[in-house]
């Protein structure tokens, strides 16, 4: 059925087919806790470690919601100088943690991943991110304009690390890891051996497998083994689309996911980095490989769903 399903999804071409001309290296499709689907290219197996990028805020998105419960984050309605000092005093006095999550804090920043001269490139590659935010200034009013910028991100984790007193790769393992059981180490790149920033806004190196593991957080309200570990609340939020924050595709953005008229989500990364999520259908779909390959996952994810 499910090959079915994505035969006519993709108007008759054989799926396999697809998967290898788009560089696809792993691909995995979960319903009703049941794995319909688990294909892997290229040398790639189910333990194979790849980057995930941008989908790392996904997981930034979850662990903000883990840190409201643990009471380290009073409220995302908190102004980011709250938790920051180093940013009290600069203009950032309006800008709320919830204008991180939806990419409206007006920050100015330059996301292109083409130019070396943008500031991407400089928090990508660059070894000492704490003294790079020291220079960060205001562009617009926050709340205003939706904008991606991994700045936010960044941002987002150094606060809950300040009220946590622990690193975002500890929590990641605390919170998310353990719980949900996860078949293999992950790691999450800093930027240097010395300062040992995260670079929460990519960079976490994981399996396939273990990502739709993180997705059943979500297909399961936030209980995925009968324990809650996120409130219904956030999930509930996380779903929904609150304001006009739409992507460079179209789809609604908001808390670090982007959202679909239907209550999906989905993480994405550069290179076609894809974890889908339908919970009212309890799917789970994951997609990695080496670039996009001309796909458009979204729409090829939204029409298996509807099929499924």
């Amino acid at each position: 059925m499910v090959e079915d399903a994505c035969k006519k999804a993709l108007h008759n071409k054989p799926l396999s087919d697809v998967l290898q001309e788009s560089q696809t290296v792993s691909f995995i499709i979960i319903r009703n806790d049941t794995l319909l689907m688990e294909l892997y290219f290229d040398g790639y197996n189910r333990a194979s470690i790849v980057p995930v990028f941008s989908v790392a805020k996904s997981f930034m998105s979850a662990l903000a919601g883990i840190a409201i419960d643990k009471g380290y984050i009073e409220s995302i309605e908190d102004t980011i100088g709250k938790y920051l000092p180093d940013l009290r005093g600069k203009g950032f006095e309006a800008v709320k943690l919830i204008h991180l999550l939806d990419m409206r804090s007006g920050i100015e920043f330059q996301e292109s991943y083409n130019s070396p001269f943008a500031d991407m490139a400089k928090y990508y590659y660059g070894t000492n991110l704490k003294k790079y935010i020291r220079d960060l200034h205001p562009k617009t009013n926050p709340g205003i304009e939706y904008e991606y910028i991994s700045i936010n991100t960044l941002l987002l984790s150094l606060a809950i690390e300040q009220v946590s007193g622990r690193s975002i790769t500890e929590l990641l393992e605390e919170l998310l890891w353990q719980p949900l059981g996860m078949e293999f180490d992950a790691s999450w790149s800093v930027d240097s051996p010395r300062n040992k920033t995260v670079k929460s806004f990519c960079c976490l190196n994981t399996t396939a497998i273990d990502l739709a593991r993180f997705g059943r957080l979500y297909t399961k309200r936030g209980s995925p083994n009968g324990v809650p570990m996120i409130n219904e609340f956030w999930v509930d939020s996380t779903l929904t689309i609150r304001n006009n924050s739409v992507d460079s595709q179209g789809y609604p953005y908001g808390l670090f996911w982007r959202v679909t008229q239907n209550k999906a989500i989905f993480a994405k990364g550069i290179l076609g980095q894809y974890v889908y999520i339908h919970p009212v259908k309890d799917l789970i779909i994951v997609r990695l490989g080496k670039s996009a390959g001309g796909v458009n996952w979204p729409e090829f994810f939204e029409d298996i769903s509807e099929m499924l």
